[in-house]
Formats: structure tokens, sequence, C-alpha cells
């Protein structure tokens, strides 16, 4: 029997205060950064972020005790008229990714970006920490919205914030690579807000759970849907729509790369579950769900051999971004081939999900390592990375840990998710998804493995390094690196957090 997606109660529920807290802690932070000045944005930034992940943790406590999607409703009015806030399974486990990501960068980022010992302001710093504040407002805001004009607010503010991220280095390179990214965010929003528009045209709301209910098979609701696709797609950077990423994440501070690889995109990514499987799951064709899969595909493919060819550490990791995206999207396919069958689709949102999560923790790991790796030798180029790993054997460790989840080996994250992923396609006879997974872990081994050999060759005369790494950032990327290496351990957990408050099957429209 199909199951539509549940209307959400239109009240308050315990413990929805915290979502509240959850979306002005951050935004409270950029004010104070403002309003205290440069040299004490760090200091507020380094305040709210533990506050910010206690938070998280609290939400997830919360939404496991109840076993339901959290709300608050602001103002006490209920949608139509009014805005709900809302955290089922996937807003809290990536409300709490994106705190622990952020905590982790802050703490490595606490000496790069540090106000001048000699007193005054500083530009970097400033710009550097208000950033950040505002990128995890504007993600906290993308996973708890319940309406769509909200999440396209949401969309915006993470593009402004990702945006100056890009080129603090202010070298011609890394501002043309800011401009490209800026031309992707602002098309992706305007097509994203033309489906929007069209959905209230022939719905008279924007909200969810109730579009859900509401969504016919219907030209207008094809036209949305295609539209806000296609939007959303161009920001997270899905092949062919991926240019602007690489040049992007490569030219930023390692800091910077590390958030806009593991978070930004994910931003996106998220909206795209929320749209295909929560507000038009109706509309959305199987063969939609394959051509979407395959855009993954070809991502795969094109990012790993692309790597391959990369001479500097960081564009290697930058195509490797590209790849692992492609993944990302084979869970629609898998999902309603479960359901067309009359079975639960957690295991394909789970496996994405995890996918999504633990590329998450590895990609930043790998993006700080490389920054490290720079400043140690003063460049990153993959061939002359000789000695390195004895320089940094924590750091290289962290790389290494980092690749065996992007392989997807266990225990990682990425083996438990390509491991759901893969028995959603046995059990729905879509083979040719694990032609792609299989040989989309062969080609990243390649790569793992070449820098790996590089950076662990023996030197004969011993390395001198142009700045000595402390220890503490080190164990920071060695302890990402690590929780995406244990991420697979969660097979162990009772319950399957991300499916809290969904539904068991998707609706007739995708089988």
């Amino acid at each position: 029997m199909n199951t539509l997606p549940t209307l959400l109660p239109e009240a308050t529920s315990a413990g929805g205060y915290l979502l509240v807290l959850a979306l002005v802690l951050p935004f409270v932070g950029v004010l104070a950064a403002l309003t205290l000045g440069g040299r004490h944005a760090r200091a507020v930034a380094m305040l709210a972020l533990p506050l910010g992940l206690v938070l998280s943790l609290a939400i997830v406590v919360e939404a496991v005790r109840s076993g339901q999607t959290l709300v608050y409703l602001l103002g006490g009015w209920a949608p139509p008229l009014g805005i709900a806030l809302r955290a089922d399974g996937l807003s809290a486990v990536m409300l709490l990714t994106t705190a622990v990501i952020l905590l982790a960068v802050a703490c490595f980022a606490h000496a790069d970006f540090a106000a001048p010992a000699a007193g005054g302001e500083a530009r970097r710093p400033f710009m550097f920490w208000t950033l950040l504040l505002a990128m995890w407002g504007s993600l906290n805001t993308v996973f708890l919205a319940g309406d769509l004009f909200t999440l396209y607010v949401a969309l915006e503010l993470l593009g402004f914030a990702g945006v100056p991220l890009v080129c603090l280095e202010e070298r011609p390179e890394t501002l043309q690579a800011a401009l490209r990214y800026l031309l992707f965010a602002l098309i992706g929003s305007v097509l994203y807000m033309l489906g929007a528009v069209l959905l209230y045209g022939a719905y008279g709301t924007l909200d969810i759970a109730r579009l859900a209910t509401l969504v016919r098979p219907e030209p207008a609701a094809f036209a949305a849907a295609a539209l806000m696709t296609v939007g959303l797609l161009a920001k997270t950077a899905l092949f062919p729509l991926h240019l602007w990423l690489p040049p992007a994440h490569a030219g930023a501070p390692a800091a910077a790369s590390a958030v806009l690889s593991a978070l930004t995109v994910k931003g996106s990514f998220f909206l795209v579950i929320r749209l295909w499987l929560d507000v038009m799951p109706g509309i959305v064709t199987p063969a939609a769900g394959q051509l979407l899969a395959a855009c993954g595909a070809a991502a795969i493919f094109v990012g790993n051999v692309v790597a391959l060819r990369q001479k500097r550490l960081k564009l290697l990791i930058a195509y490797s971004t590209v790849a692992q995206i492609g993944y990302l999207f084979l869970m629609f396919p898998l999902a309603a081939g479960l359901s067309a069958l009359q079975l639960p689709t957690a295991p394909a949102v789970t496996g994405g999900m995890l996918q999504a999560i633990s590329h998450a923790t590895a990609k930043a790991a790998m993006f700080m390592g490389a920054g490290l790796i720079y400043s140690t030798l003063g460049h990153d180029r993959i061939a002359d990375l000789r000695g390195v790993g004895r320089q940094l054997p924590m750091t290289m460790l962290a790389f290494a840990l980092g690749g065996v989840a992007l392989i997807g080996l266990p225990p990682s994250g990425g083996f438990m998710a390509k491991w759901l992923l893969l028995a959603a396609a046995l059990t729905t006879g879509q083979w040719w998804w694990v032609v792609v997974l299989v040989l989309g872990g062969l080609l990243t081994s390649f790569y793992v493995f070449i820098v790996l050999v590089r950076a662990m060759a023996a030197v004969d005369v011993p390395l001198t390094p142009k700045i000595v790494v402390p220890r503490h950032r080190e164990a920071v990327v060695l302890a990402l690196a690590g929780l995406s290496f244990l991420l697979g351990c969660v097979a162990l957990l009772p319950l399957d957090v991300v499916q809290i408050g969904r539904p068991a099957l998707l609706p007739a429209g995708l089988q």
C-alpha cells in the first residue's frame, strides 16, 4: 500500500524551541562579530560554535526521544498564514554534521585567521570568522525551514557567504573563480525561484507539508520541478554543471575549502531531497530519477579520471569532490525501485545521506591536510611530496583514513553508505548502478594510493619545513578523518535516525 507524506501537526511540539535557538545562535554571532569588530570575531565564533554543537546534539536527542518531527510555528501562526520550522531525522543529522565540521574547521583555522598582535583591525580574520558564522546560520536555515520561500532566502545567504570565502586571498585567479561561482549561484537561485512562483500560483502555498498533499501531475508542477531541480543542481555542482567548483575550492584557503567542499554543496543537495521526496514525489517520474543518477554516474567517472591527471593536491581533492557528489544522486532511482516493489525506501535514503555525511567529514579533513602540506613544503605539487609523510605523520594518516572513506572500505561511513546503495540496487534489479559504484571506488583508490606513495617515499636529505606545523592542528585533521573512518559504526545504533518523521514508502509518482 502506498503512503503519502503525513501532514505535520499544526502546533509547536515539545522541544520545538530548540529549532529557534539553532536558527538564532549563528546570526546573533554574526551581529556580535560585526558590533565588536574584527579583533573579537574569532572569540565570538569560538564561543558560539561549541554551543551550537551542544544544541544540535540536543535536537538529535529530542528527535530520537519523541520519534517524530520537531515543529515550531513562528508567532504561533500555522501555515499557510505563518511559517513553520521543522526538523525530521534528515534535518537533525545534518545540523549535527554541520556543527561538528565547523567546530573542527574553527579549531584548525584558529592560528591562520588571528587578529594582528600589534593591535588594530585586519580584513582577512574579520571576514573569515564573520562569513563562517553566516554560512553556519544559512545552512541551519536550509535544514530547518518548512517553506520554499524561506529556503530560497537561505540559499541566497549561503551563496553570499560562500563567494567571499573563495577570494579571501585576493589573487586574480581566485577572484575569477569567485565570480564564476557567483554566476552559477545566481542562475541557480533564479531558476529555483521561478519554480517556486509556479507552485505558489498553482496551489496557493509554499509550505512543504501542504504542497505534498496538493501537488498533482500537471504542466505547472512538471515545469516547477524541472526549473527548481536544474537550479539546485547548478548550486550542487553536479556534472555537467560543475565548472565553477574545482577552481573555487582549490583556490580558497584550506579552511575555507574544507567548508565549501564539505558543507556548501550539501545545502542545495538537501533541497533536492526535499523537492523530490517531500514536496512533489507524486510527479517525479522514474525516468527522471534514472536521468539524475546518470548525471551522477558521469560525475563519478569524469571527476575521478580528471583527478588522476592533476599535478596539484588541492585540485586533485577538488575534482574528487565532483566525483563524490555523483554518488549522492544514485539514491533517487534506487528509492523509487524499492517503493515500486512495496519495500521500505530507508536503505536508499539512508545510504545517500550517509554518503553525504561521510564525504563531508572526509573531504574537510583532506582539504585541511592539504593546507598543512602546503604550509610545510611551500607547494602542493603531487610529484614533489616525497618526505612529507615523515614530517607530517598524523596528516598523512588522516589523508589515508579520508581516502578509505571515499573509496568505501570498512568500517568507514563510505563503506556502509555504498553497501546500502548496492543492496538496494541488487534488490531492485538495477545492476548498472552496482557497476558504477564498484568502478568508482576503484578509480578513487588509484589517486589516493598515488598521493600516499609519493608522500611516504624516503628522502636522502631530511626535509626542512618552511613552517613547523603545530601538532594540535594535525590532531584536528586526524580527528575529523577518524570520524569519517568510524561512521560505519552507525549500523550498531538501535534505530535509523535519518528515518525519524519520514514515510516508509514513496508515493506512487516515483514508482
